[in-house]
């Protein structure tokens, strides 16, 4: 069983990005970490500090229930997809570990359906 990020836009065609629940929180740990936080010492997951504490405009995506919750808006896309698209870069310049490169693997993909999610004007879905 694992999770899968989608356009909400009802085009089964569309592109997506499927992972285990355990890639997904090793990614969003990633994107914290590029933010300059741990994941797991906010409100949500597992520690006491306030999303209020961190400032970064991956806040929609990372403090966002795994496979419940409302969708994340084109706007809210928006605000973030240079943010997942800038990690890209970031992380490879940083050794070849094979969970690098699969972060930024997924970040690309991530990328790609925010753009589309952003250009159609649909919301992300999480399924």
């Amino acid at each position: 069983m694992g999770l899968v990020l989608f356009p909400g836009d009802g085009d089964n065609s569309s592109p997506d990005v499927s992972w285990s629940y355990s890639s997904f929180a090793a990614f969003r740990r990633r994107l914290a970490e590029t933010e300059g936080f741990v994941l797991s010492e906010m409100w949500g997951f597992g520690g006491e500090r306030p999303w209020s504490d961190v400032s970064t405009a991956l806040e929609p995506l990372l403090d966002h229930p795994d496979d419940s919750g409302d969708d994340l808006s084109p706007a809210e896309c928006a605000s973030f997809v240079a943010g997942v698209v800038a990690n890209t870069y970031l992380w490879a310049g940083v050794g070849g570990h094979h969970h690098h490169k699969n972060h930024m693997a997924y970040a690309r993909l991530v990328g790609g359906v925010l753009r589309l999610c952003v250009e159609k004007d649909v919301p992300l879905a999480f399924l």
